[in-house]
């Protein structure tokens, strides 16, 4: 029964999602909706209580075991608790139990998503660019044409990235941008259709019950 329900809410689950997309029905299309507007809702609740635990149960456990750089989990969970403080008692955009601002400082969980969380995803992604250039710098070997093609066409789109290509020649820009346009999109387009292929192919095997292995059953 542990596997037989979970198969059954999902085959059944499934169906309908299919059926929306097939039968352009009033009936279909709101049972649809609201299994996205409702359903899905409560599932992604619990789903963040779970993810919250888990994080805060392994973090936890670093801390006891010592493990490496294991100080770190004091900031994340400390500043976990610092937000959810802030948010469930301080508002999302102004004062509700207690103050969220000193003078001209705001401090409420708003302004802690716009003035920290944003800039520092955006430092981590600038920083992940300098990886990339690092790691391509040691990975591009021109062993034959096709990688000393990719190797050129890569320093090119770079280059026309930034005002040093412009500078140098109008050219490289309109380069870098065709690049981007014609062969990167054509490349991207096969890619998405294999992707989407082995999806539905995955899909077809779970709603038949072939793939169990979501179910823990190892098959």
């Amino acid at each position: 029964m542990r596997e037989k329900i979970p198969l059954a809410l999902l085959i059944i689950l499934g169906l309908i999602g299919l059926t929306d997309r097939f039968m352009p029905h009033p009936g279909p299309e709101a049972l649809n909706q609201y299994l996205r507007d409702t359903l899905l809702r409560i599932i992604s609740a619990f789903a963040l209580i779970l993810g919250l635990g888990n994080l805060i149960v392994r973090h936890f456990n670093r801390i006891k075991r010592k493990e490496e750089h294991w100080p770190h989990s004091y900031v994340l969970l400390g500043s976990f608790v610092l937000a959810s403080i802030i948010g469930l008692f301080g508002g999302v955009s102004g004062e509700l139990w207690f103050p969220t601002s000193i003078g001209g400082f705001q401090f409420d969980i708003t302004t802690i998503y716009n003035k920290i969380l944003i800039p520092l995803g955006a430092s981590m992604f600038s920083l992940l660019a300098f990886y990339m250039a690092s790691a391509a710098y040691r990975s591009f070997r021109a062993r034959n044409w096709l990688a000393a093609l990719l190797l050129i066409s890569a320093f090119i789109v770079m280059l026309g990235q930034v005002p040093l290509g412009a500078y140098i020649s109008p050219v490289i820009p309109e380069i870098s941008q065709w690049i981007m346009e014609v062969p990167n999109t054509a490349a991207k387009r096969g890619i998405e259709l294999g992707i989407i292929l082995g999806m539905l192919a995955t899909l077809l095997k779970i709603l038949t019950g072939i793939e169990r292995s979501w179910l823990g059953s190892g098959r």
